[in-house]
């Protein structure tokens, strides 16, 4: 068990009530594991959350190994502070890594907000924004095989989805989900946009270029799923407990 390092988050406004701890668990709900685009709620990462009548909040997370990939732990647990500090009525907020390898090095960094790279001095050689971007634009195609795949199978072939725009496609929460991804990235994201862009560039793609694309978008969905099958597995496996929000499967 790790030592938990504590940082002040932005002073609540006087007067105003701290946050109940459903309210910061809702909060958690928008904090996601970058690999598999899944909230750390539903994946069973949160292991408890509490706030205090002076609106001292505190997460501990948890993860299916010891020895989770450090960087994206870090993400994790960085944009779990954010949320939780964003809240009105918290006065500090306290996320503890239990359980990983790395746990002291991530706790204390996220506290000081000392960023990835002065976190892990001399083993890092910079931020983590290229990676939350690369695992963004594979949620991007895993969102275009979501919402294409139906398009597909009733007959739509490259040169109707070519040219089919967001505001086109019938509503969905895919397609909501897909466009939350892509406006995270800076991509086309209002209804005049194109269903199919390059997820690197925002470019529209050719019809031509269409059934590639679909392709890679298919095998990218399936493998960010059976990842997230395999990670809720060693989860249970190695805790046998269920998070707070966590989904059953």
């Amino acid at each position: 068990m790790t030592n938990p390092v504590t940082a002040g988050s932005p002073s609540a406004p006087p007067g105003e009530p701290p946050p109940g701890a459903a309210r910061v668990l809702a909060a958690l709900d928008a904090v996601r594991d970058p690999e598999l685009d899944e909230p750390i709620t539903s994946l069973g990462f949160v292991s408890s959350c509490t706030v205090s009548a002076d609106g001292d909040a505190q997460v501990r997370l948890r993860l299916p190994t010891y020895f989770c990939a450090p960087n994206f732990a870090f993400l994790m647990v960085a944009d779990a502070y954010d949320a939780v500090s964003a809240l009105p009525g918290v006065s500090t907020t306290e996320v503890v890594l239990d359980d990983h390898f790395a746990s002291d090095a991530i706790n204390g960094g996220v506290a000081a907000r000392a960023g990835f790279a002065r976190s892990f001095d001399g083993e890092a050689v910079g931020e983590l924004h290229e990676l939350r971007a690369d695992f963004l634009r594979k949620a991007v195609l895993a969102g275009t095989d979501l919402v294409c795949r139906p398009l597909a199978a009733a007959g739509a072939g490259p040169p109707e989805l070519a040219a089919l725009t967001l505001g086109q496609a019938p509503p969905s929460d895919a397609l909501d989900r897909l466009r939350q991804r892509r406006s995270e990235l800076g991509l086309p994201a209002g209804d005049d946009a194109p269903l199919l862009i390059d997820p690197a560039t925002g470019a529209p793609l050719a019809s031509d270029a269409v059934p590639l694309h679909l392709r890679r978008a298919h095998t990218t969905r399936v493998s960010i799923e059976a990842n997230a099958g395999i990670c809720r597995g060693m989860l249970r496996h190695r805790y046998g407990t269920s998070g707070l929000g966590e989904e059953e499967q």
